[in-house]
């Protein structure tokens, strides 16, 4: 299946001493392009639980390669796995551009789980987020 793309903008106080992307802000960047998956992508096609209560639970970085500022933007290639009741993980490539092509820099993972904001406690997901997910997985 095809990954979910994004994308992202790099901004010019996103860069650090040595005139590449911070490697927090690169964290930050993944985050930004979850938002288009779980929260627009999905609100677009009425899917709206994930906006509700999404709670991250683990999160994994490798750096490939330098991020340039200059790249300005930068493209992300999503993928879904191991989707279970309450939680699943998405999977990034980030390329240091915008094009198809262009090389990955950082892969990164991250665990998330759907939440109750109002309980306190994660929650099980939905059938129409489980089918959202599901056109995403690897």
């Amino acid at each position: 299946m095809a990954p979910f793309i994004a994308d992202v903008g790099v901004r010019w106080t996103d860069q650090d001493v040595f005139q590449h992307v911070n490697h927090a802000v690169t964290v930050t960047l993944l985050e930004e392009a979850r938002i288009q998956l779980v929260f627009d992508a999905a609100g677009a096609e009425g899917v709206s639980g994930f906006a509700e209560g999404l709670l991250v639970t683990g999160l994994s970085v490798d750096y490939k390669r330098q991020l340039s500022y200059r790249a300005r933007r930068l493209r992300v290639a999503m993928t879904v796995e191991d989707v279970r009741a309450a939680a699943f993980r998405i999977r990034y490539a980030m390329h240091e551009g915008p094009e198809e092509g262009d090389a990955v820099a950082v892969t990164a993972e991250t665990r998330l789980a759907a939440f109750d904001l109002d309980a306190q406690r994660p929650r099980r997901l939905t059938p129409e987020e489980r089918q959202f997910l599901g056109r995403w997985v690897a």
